[in-house]
């Protein structure tokens, strides 16, 4: 979300000792503290819903400057390549103090607090009196950094988690209900965050509809279908600025710059596209995979024995040796990879033409036989790209099937993904998106 929220005045509660929050998010960013839902009041009145700046999940309340109640988890909440699902349930009117405040992540119950500091009986919450609601943001600059989906706001029950999710029978993974069955309240709300042009909309039926600050995209990123974006963890030299749910990165100027992806593949055949952005410097551009992290050897993309790369001058790297391969590409190219994990195969594609007459369907031409990438390394290939000087940085907007490069959608999406994934260029037969869906088809 970065410098985006929704916000929404509520009315008079139908009880404001009782209430329940649920939400599913993705961080993508460690800042500061950061509020997932919280109220407008004043910093001496708020109830929060936050990550705090050391990861952890706060649940707390606060009445004429002094916190109230308090729970502070010991888990923390650091993968970027995770949805969480998170169940906050406030009940002051609970005779047993240890149930006035739950908190539930992927459908448990957390037991373990740095801090545990209940409720006092009947005490009031700030967030359902009357003030502004806020999703993604506090009272100063404490914005979140992530995706969020499937929020609900139920005024006057207190649900536990199995009433928004389930275990999937198939899979073991805790996934969300669409539909369910509850009582909102007065204030209660509902939005799915998917209609791309009213995204504060609410499905509950109360028509409490937040207004949006600032611009949100709606992404095909979900929990019910988790795509790989790249990931800030595995960032050589700390070089890359990340955005646009990490999707978007710029590398720095002050060093070389390495990134690899959240998600890697082993077996089966995947596909990507990056958009090329600004160009500063002069240099090489590299767009590939690696087998190895990125903060575990020196180089860049196609400079490794595991590591493989297209570069902008039209050159193919691997371990550090280059040859002749395809056309340069510059600002505003998209370069397409194919990867067959399965038979050791990789293709690139500039603007939706396969280079080095390569053909990923019939598995023709290959740009590489590639090595696979041994127990002693990840085990598995990762989506790459780096930039080759130190006096140069370009931005890279990359689209793993969200659809989008950036916060601009794909402009003529094409076809055969397999059913999951939205690309700019027709996607080889029988290859997708990395992602769950495809990682489990």
């Amino acid at each position: 979300m970065a410098t985006t929220f929704l916000s929404k005045t509520l009315g008079t509660p139908t009880d404001n000792n009782k209430w329940t929050f649920s939400c599913w998010f993705k961080r993508t960013g460690f800042e500061s503290q950061t509020l997932i839902y919280s109220n407008d009041g004043s910093t001496s009145n708020v109830t929060e819903v936050a990550i705090s700046d050391a990861a952890k999940m706060v649940f707390q309340n606060k009445v004429g400057g002094s916190t109230t109640m308090n729970l502070t988890t010991n888990r923390l909440f650091r993968d970027v390549s995770a949805f969480y699902h998170v169940v906050a349930v406030f009940d002051s009117s609970n005779s047993t103090e240890a149930d006035r405040q739950i908190i539930y992540i992927n459908g448990v119950r957390e037991t373990s607090f740095a801090t545990n500091n209940p409720a006092s009986l009947n005490e009031v919450s700030t967030i359902n009196s009357g003030n502004v609601a806020k999703i993604g943001k506090g009272n100063t600059s404490e914005y979140f950094n992530g995706l969020m989906t499937h929020v609900h706001f139920i005024d006057g029950t207190a649900y536990p988690a199995s009433t928004f999710g389930e275990v999937d029978s198939t899979s073991g993974i805790w996934t969300a209900k669409t539909t369910p069955s509850v009582t909102y309240g007065t204030n209660g709300f509902f939005l799915k965050m998917e209609n791309a042009s009213a995204m504060g909309t609410d499905s509950s039926g109360n028509s409490n509809t937040f207004t949006v600050s600032g611009s949100l995209t709606k992404n095909q990123d979900t929990p019910a279908n988790n795509f790989c974006t790249m990931n800030p963890l595995d960032n050589y030299f700390a070089a890359g600025t990340f955005s646009n749910g990490n999707n978007t990165v710029i590398t720095s100027n002050g060093n070389y710059a390495r990134n690899s992806s959240t998600i890697g593949m082993a077996t089966g055949k995947w596909y990507s596209e990056y958009k090329v952005g600004s160009i500063t410097g002069s240099g090489g551009i590299y767009i590939g995979i690696t087998g190895d992290l990125a903060t575990a050897t020196s180089g860049n993309t196609g400079n490794s024995p595991f590591s493989y790369a297209y570069d902008s001058d039209g050159t193919k790297h691997f371990n550090g040796s280059s040859s002749s391969f395809g056309d340069s590409y510059t600002t505003g190219d998209i370069i397409g990879v194919a990867l067959d994990a399965t038979n050791s195969k990789i293709w690139w594609s500039k603007n939706g033409v396969w280079q080095g007459s390569g053909d990923p369907s019939n598995g023709s031409n290959p740009a590489y036989t590639v090595v696979v990438p041994s127990s002693t390394t990840i085990g598995a290939y990762f989506w790459s790209f780096s930039d080759n000087n130190s006096g140069e940085y370009f931005t890279c907007d990359c689209n793993f099937g969200n659809g989008y490069f950036g916060t601009t959608p794909v402009s003529s999406a094409g076809t055969n993904a397999s059913g999951n994934g939205i690309f700019e260029y027709d996607v080889p037969t029988g290859y997708t998106a990395l992602s769950t869906e495809g990682l489990n088809s």
